[in-house]
């Protein structure tokens, strides 16, 4: 900060509310936008134990009249981390203002948006793991003591000045929770992760977004979307949206299975889920590496991808239907994956 005043830094903050973050009243709605994000807890499909404990510390801070612990969640994108967020808001009856952890490169950026807080208002940062390491420890005290500290001169005229916060939450999102220093982690009173759904849960969430979205769909439609959105909510809109396109201009606008395969092939997504980057990663490995095993950063190279995508968005989901594994020598892809591409197993690859 060095000889910025608390009054140059609140200037600077103003700039950076603007710029940085984006204020959300949960009673406000936009007339013409449709969300499909569910409003309340009790209208949220699936993660049934994170529910219940978010039920629970909610309405312990209600009955005590204070704001919550702060929370961090983790799971792979699409599963609902800033869909939660928004409810917890909601279920508060507070306003919430929305950065990430790139957007704020420097401490001034976030000193602005803490400032500018209201008692009990919710501060959502989305890829926390990626916040630089001078504003993180901008949050400490934040966190901790809902104060930050202002340094005024340098050397031996150096003196500081505490100024107090607005009593706030801050909900962290990550997907890489390794990645997380251990005193940011340490400062989170509730720390959860989100799973990928289940089939079941999937269906009656493209069920409900169907209805939001004003469109027919049958059961079979509902599941054949379901059990290719890779365990994911937000897979199952997009897909839901783009094969309600399909079925009003090459159909009658009903979303049967038919028209959801026909639909889904056109989009690149197969019969498991995977689109063309994950098949263009597993044969990658395959075509290239006989299989595996082989260094992330390689595939990445070969692919002319960012190993940070295909960490956080092609890996999860293989290794959780088990086409791929993670060895202390690499990646490695799995029999069931050679048999989903009709390739030949070739002989003790296995062993």
């Amino acid at each position: 900060m060095g000889n910025q005043s608390p009054q140059e830094g609140k200037a600077v903050g103003e700039d950076s509310v603007a710029l940085l973050s984006n204020k959300v009243d949960p009673a406000e709605e936009t007339p013409h936008f449709i969300s499909l994000r569910p409003k309340s807890l009790k209208d949220y499909i699936g993660q049934a134990e994170v529910i219940e404990a978010l039920s629970i510390a909610i309405e312990a801070a209600r009955q005590r009249k204070e704001p919550l612990d702060h929370i961090l969640f983790h799971a792979p994108p699409g599963l609902g981390k800033t869909t939660l967020a928004h409810i917890i808001a909601g279920e508060m009856g507070v306003n919430m203002t929305v950065t990430s952890g790139p957007a704020l490169e420097k401490g001034g950026d976030l000193l602005g948006i803490l400032t500018h807080l209201e008692e009990g208002d919710l501060l959502f940062i989305d890829e926390i793991h990626r916040l630089p390491k001078v504003v993180e420890e901008f949050l400490y005290p934040a966190m901790e003591d809902f104060a930050v500290d202002f340094i005024f001169d340098k050397g031996v005229h150096a003196r500081s000045h505490r100024y107090r916060l607005a009593r706030f939450v801050l909900v962290g999102a990550t997907t890489r929770a390794g990645l997380l220093s251990a005193p940011l982690r340490e400062r989170f009173g509730i720390f959860r992760s989100l799973d990928f759904y289940s089939d079941e849960e999937l269906v009656q969430i493209a069920r409900r977004s169907a209805v939001l979205l004003n469109v027919e769909i049958d059961t079979d439609g509902a599941y054949e979307i379901a059990r290719r959105s890779r365990g994911t909510p937000r897979i199952v809109n997009r897909l839901l949206k783009r094969v309600r396109d399909f079925a009003q201009v090459r159909g009658d606008g009903i979303i049967r299975k038919d028209i959801v395969c026909k639909a889904l092939e056109l989009e690149g997504v197969d019969e498991k889920g995977l689109a063309v980057l994950d098949r263009k990663y597993l044969k990658t490995i395959i075509d290239f590496y006989k299989g595996g095993p082989v260094g992330i950063e390689a595939i990445a190279a070969t692919l002319q991808e960012e190993s940070d995508t295909l960490v956080d968005v092609v890996e999860p989901y293989l290794l959780k239907i088990g086409f791929v594994n993670r060895t202390s020598s690499g990646r490695k892809v799995t029999e069931e994956a050679y048999r989903h591409f009709g390739l030949p197993i070739q002989q003790g690859l296995f062993r």
